[in-house]
C-alpha cells in the first residue's frame, strides 16, 4: 500500500473509532495510539516515513493557531505567570532531570547524547492532555495553563534540542550564546507573528463579507507564517501564535456570527481529523522504532523510559507546587509591584491535574526520528537506535499510562467548574 492510500486508511479508521470510543468508555487519543499499535504489527503494512519538516509543517500550524485563536486573551494574561514557567523553565528543568537520568543509567551514554534524549521529551503535548481531558469539565483556567504551555514550549524545547545535537555534533556550548539564540528565536518569531497579523487584518477587513475567501484566508496564513518565521530561521511556532491570538481579537470585532459559525465547524473538522492521525502515527511507529533495537536490549531500554517517565513526572510535579508555593507568596506580598489576581492562585487540586497532564506527544516523536543518521565525519549518530525507542516508549507511556489514569484522578478529586 502507497503512503497516500495508508493515510486514508487511516482517516477512516479515525472516524470509525470515534463513534465507538464513547461506548468503549476509554479516553480516545489512548484508544487510536493502541490501535495505532496493532495495526502496525500487520505483516502487510508498510513503513510510513515520518519527515519531521513535514510533520511540524502538517501539524504544528493548524493546531497552534486553533489554540492561540480560541483561548481566552484575559484568562492567558491572568496565568501566565504559571504558563511561562511551565513553557520555559520547566522544559529546560525537565531536558537536565532527564539527561542526568539517562547519562548515569544508560550504558555509553555520554552527556551530550543525554541532553539530547533530554530536549526531544522536554516538552509536553497539551493536544492529548485536552483530548483526553474533554468532557470532564475542567474549568478554563486549567484549560488555559494546559494549551497557553503548548503554545511555547515546543519553542523552547526545539530550541534545546538543537544545541544539544550540536554539542554531539563537536560544537561548543556556550551558555551565553544559546541564551541570546533563543530570545533571538522567540523575539523575531514574536514580530513575524506581528506582521503576518496586520497584513491579514488588512485582508479580511476588505473581503470579511466574501465568507468562503475570509476562511481560505484564515486556513493558509498559519502556514505562512510558520514557514516565513522558519525561513528566517526564527520561531515559526511562536509566529503562529501570536498570529493566532491577534485574529481573534480581529474576529470579534468584524466577523459576522454565521462566518464565526462556519469558521468553527471547518476548523473542528480539520483539527480533529489532525488530532487522530497524530495517535495513529504515533502508534504505527512503534513497530518500526523495535526493529532496529537487539531483542536483548528491549527490556532494559523499556526499563530506562519507565523511569525517565517517573523522572519527569516528579520533575514537573514538584515545579508546579513550587509554582503554587510561589503565586501564594507573591499574592500575599503587598509591597510587590505587580500584584498577583487571585484568580491566577493554583490549589492543591488544580496543581495535581497540571502535573498529571504533562503527556508527550508528536513533537517529541518527529524530533526522536528526525534525529541526524551521522556526524559531520561521517560516523554513524552514537545511540541513535537507543534514543529513539526510549523516547517512543516514553511517548506510549505516559500517553497510555498518564492518559488512562487522568480522568480517574479528575473524578476522584471531583473537580468541576467551580473548583478549580
Amino acid at each position: 500500500m502507497e503512503n497516500y492510500s495508508i493515510i486514508i486508511f487511516i482517516l477512516a479508521i479515525v472516524i470509525g473509532l470515534s463513534a465507538f470510543a464513547d461506548k468503549a468508555k476509554l479516553p480516545y487519543p489512548i484508544l487510536l495510539v493502541i490501535v495505532g499499535v496493532a495495526i502496525g504489527f500487520i505483516p502487510t503494512m508498510t513503513e510510513i516515513e515520518i519527515n519531521p519538516e513535514i510533520i511540524f509543517l502538517i501539524f504544528l500550524p493548524p493546531l497552534l493557531y486553533d489554540a492561540s485563536f480560541n483561548i481566552s486573551p484575559k484568562d492567558f494574561k491572568t496565568n501566565i505567570n504559571t504558563i511561562s514557567t511551565l513553557a520555559i523553565s520547566l522544559v529546560f528543568l525537565t531536558a537536565t532531570g532527564i539527561a542526568a537520568a539517562a547519562y548515569f543509567m544508560i550504558p555509553n551514554m555520554t552527556w551530550p547524547l543525554a541532553f539530547v534524549l533530554g530536549a526531544i521529551l522536554s516538552a509536553t503535548d497539551a493536544v492529548a492532555a485536552i483530548s483526553i481531558t474533554k468532557g470532564l469539565n475542567l474549568s478554563h483556567k486549567t484549560l488555559t495553563i494546559l494549551e497557553g504551555e503548548s503554545l511555547i514550549n515546543d519553542a523552547s524545547a526545539l530550541v534545546a534540542y538543537r544545541f544539544a545535537v550540536a554539542a554531539v555534533m563537536g560544537s561548543t556550548f556556550i551558555i551565553w550564546k544559546a541564551t541570546l539564540e533563543f530570545v533571538l528565536l522567540l523575539g523575531g518569531g514574536f514580530l513575524v507573528g506581528l506582521v503576518v497579523a496586520k497584513i491579514l487584518a488588512i485582508i479580511l477587513k476588505k473581503v470579511h463579507k466574501n465568507t468562503n475567501v475570509t476562511i481560505s484566508f484564515m486556513l493558509l496564513m498559519p502556514f505562512v507564517a510558520y514557514l516565513i518565521a522558519e525561513n528566517l530561521h526564527v520561531s515559526g511556532v511562536i509566529a503562529v501564535v501570536v498570529l493566532g491570538l491577534k485574529i481573534a481579537r480581529l474576529s470579534n470585532k468584524i466577523f459576522p456570527e454565521s462566518l464565526k459559525n462556519n469558521s468553527r465547524n471547518l476548523w473542528d473538522i480539520i483539527i480533529f481529523l489532525l488530532n487522530g492521525l497524530i495517535f495513529i502515527l504515533i502508534g504505527l511507529n512503534f513497530r518500526y522504532v523495535l526493529k532496529n533495537i537487539d531483542d536483548e536490549m528491549i527490556l532494559p531500554y523499556i526499563g530506562y523510559a519507565v523511569i525517565i517517565t517517573i523522572v519527569a513526572l516528579l520533575i514537573r510535579m514538584i515545579r508546579i507546587f513550587l509554582q503554587k508555593v510561589n503565586l501564594q507568596k507573591a499574592f500575599q506580598n503587598t509591597k510587590r509591584k505587580r500584584k498577583i489576581s487571585e484568580h491566577a492562585l493554583l490549589d492543591t487540586k488544580n496543581s495535581i491535574i497540571l502535573s498529571w497532564s504533562g503527556m508527550r506527544g508528536i513533537v517529541s516523536l518527529a524530533i526522536a526520528i528526525g534525529l541526524p543518521k551521522v556526524l559531520e565525519n561521517g560516523e554513524e549518530f552514537p545511540q541513535r537506535n537507543a534514543i529513539i525507542f526510549i523516547s517512543v516508549a516514553v511517548v506510549l507511556l505516559t500517553l497510555i499510562g498518564q492518559g488512562l489514569t487522568l480522568p480517574w484522578i479528575v473524578k476522584k478529586l471531583n473537580i468541576n467548574n467551580n473548583s478549580i
